[in-house]
Parts: structure tokens; C-alpha cells; sequence
């Protein structure tokens, strides 16, 4: 069992010149239950709540890049379920429940506010079939289901040649479905490499333009440890994203989401027995479906966290 609060807190001085409040503060707790049932079967339960305004602890994986007012919240809830059911075959079964609440709202059709593009709820079940092929190498192939539902209930955007024809935060309710396969090896003792890869099938079952889509699906990580306690880690994910865009095409089509393309590494060096710093860096590339912005964004985020 774990337990974890982490307390931020940031000044802004060029807003205390201003007469605003120069103090953000965010907050995290994190709790945690594993348990062995055999040796044969175990299960993870875990939770994540935040509330907080840097994109990086709110939303990475959206196209917001900036910090956002409010107390802006996010919680997240897994359970995880493995079972070996021989020695050499297993399944691992997931469930992710997660949701985002930004305290921006009342946006209008002309300017749609963050909660009316962002808040939803998203609930993910994945199953994945594994095989130990050798000591160090496990195969598998799985799939998993996603759905997301928007919650905020405010108009995100107008059709220009049927002005009356006003879109609301559901238009962009959808369902995915992953299929893939993937492997876990140990290159070296103290390099592992996990990936997975396939293709991710969506409808956007209320959009305006009825769309739906068939995109690549990836996740790739590798894990180098250099010394006991420190190590470092490298990774490539591609896959759909919500996005804070809202726009709509002169056809009527509505922004959906954006497909996005992530190269992201770190370093933690433990600087003492009871001092482990961390650097990363992120680099993502999106590209908006449907909608009237065409444009791509990259984003490329780099910060130092010493841990005590």
C-alpha cells in the first residue's frame, strides 16, 4: 500500500505588479494497493488526483502548452489484473477511468471556453495475451476499448453556411478500438525494451460530418540503468489526443481531436543517497482532424526536478 502528496507552489512577479494574485499553487495525491491473491494471480489498484494549472501535470497529452487559471482537476483511477495461467502463458487486464474538470466555462459558440472543449470523461478496458518465448523475451497481442465522453455541455463552435446549426461539447464523443502486438525483452541486464504497436479505429459518432478514422498505434519505451538508483528512459508514442482547438471548416466540419506523434526522454541520477534528480524533455507533433485549422504544432517541453 502507498501514499503520496506532492505540494507546488509558483510565483509570478510581473502579476504582482499588476495588482493580480502572483501565487499558483497544485496539488497531488497519490494512493496505491498492490496484493497477491497466489502466486498465480495480482492485481493493482491505484489512484491519481490533481489539481493544479501546468499542462504537464493537468493534460500532457493535449495541445495545451500553457499554463491554465483555476483550480483546474484531473483524476485518474487504474485497475490492473495479471494471471499467469501456465508457466509460460499469462494475461494482463487493465481498466482506466479517468477525468478532467477545467474551471474555465461559459465559453459561447465564437469562443469556446476550455471546459467546453477539454472536460469529458474517458474509461479505457484493455486485454492483453502474453507468451514467454524465452527468459528474457515475452510477445503478446491484445486489444482495448476507449470511450470518451464530453461533459462540458457548452457550444464549442457554429456552422458558417447554417449559422443556426450550433455544436456543443458532445459532438465530439467517440469510441476507439486498438488492436496490436507488441514484445518485452531484456537486452542486456540492465537494458529493457517494451513496444507495442498497431492500428487504432475511431468513431466520432456525434460529429457533424458522422466521421470516423483509422490511425497507427504506437508505444515504444527502453530503460537503460546506469547505476543502482539511477537510470535512464527513452520513448516514441503515436496515437489520438484530445486537443483545446475548436474550430469549424466551410463544409461544416468540426475539430475533433489531433493525431500525435510523442519522442520523450529522461534522466534520474540519484545525487545522493536521499536527493534523486530528474531531467526531461518532451517533443510532440499533432495534427488536427477535421475542423478549419490545418495547421501542425510541435511542442517541445524540458524541466529539472530535484526529488528529496
Amino acid at each position: 500500500m502507498g501514499l503520496r502528496y506532492t505540494y507546488g507552489m509558483y510565483y509570478y512577479q510581473e502579476r504582482e505588479d499588476l495588482g493580480q494574485n502572483p501565487i499558483d499553487q497544485s496539488h497531488q495525491l497519490d494512493l496505491w494497493v498492490d496484493h497477491a491473491f497466489t502466486e498465480r494471480w495480482q492485481a493493482k489498484v491505484q489512484d491519481s488526483f490533481i489539481v493544479g494549472q501546468e499542462p504537464e501535470l493537468i493534460d500532457p497529452n493535449t495541445s495545451v502548452a500553457t499554463r491554465t487559471e483555476g483550480n483546474n482537476i484531473r483524476n485518474t483511477g487504474t485497475l490492473a489484473v495479471n494471471t499467469m495461467w501456465t508457466r509460460l502463458f499469462s494475461t494482463a487486464f487493465n481498466y482506466q477511468n479517468s477525468i478532467y474538470d477545467y474551471q474555465n466555462s461559459g465559453g459561447t459558440a465564437s469562443d469556446p471556453s476550455l471546459a467546453g472543449v477539454l472536460n469529458r470523461l474517458d474509461q479505457s478496458v484493455s486485454l492483453d495475451f502474453q507468451w514467454q518465448v524465452a527468459p528474457e523475451t515475452m510477445g503478446f497481442f491484445g486489444g482495448a476499448f476507449e470511450w470518451v465522453n464530453y461533459t462540458g455541455d457548452e457550444q464549442i463552435g457554429a456552422n458558417p453556411v447554417v449559422p443556426s446549426q450550433i455544436f456543443y461539447s458532445a459532438a465530439r464523443n467517440n469510441l476507439s478500438y486498438f488492436g496490436y502486438v507488441g514484445v518485452q525483452r531484456s537486452l542486456l541486464a540492465n537494458l529493457n525494451l517494451t513496444g507495442k504497436a498497431g492500428v487504432q479505429y475511431s468513431d466520432n459518432y456525434n460529429a457533424p460530418s458522422g466521421g470516423t478514422s483509422l490511425n497507427p498505434y504506437a508505444d515504444i519505451s527502453l530503460i537503460y540503468t546506469y547505476l543502482p538508483g539511477c537510470y535512464a528512459q527513452a520513448g516514441f508514442t503515436q496515437m489520438q489526443n484530445a486537443t483545446d482547438i475548436s474550430t469549424v471548416s466551410d463544409n461544416g466540419s468540426l475539430t475533433l481531436n489531433t493525431e500525435s506523434s510523442t519522442v520523450y526522454a529522461s534522466i534520474n541520477h540519484k545525487l545522493t543517497p536521499k536527493l534523486l534528480g530528474t531531467v526531461i524533455g518532451r517533443w510532440q507533433h499533432s495534427v488536427y482532424n477535421e475542423g478549419l485549422t490545418t495547421m501542425r504544432r510541435m511542442i517541445t517541453i524540458v524541466g529539472f526536478e530535484p526529488v528529496v
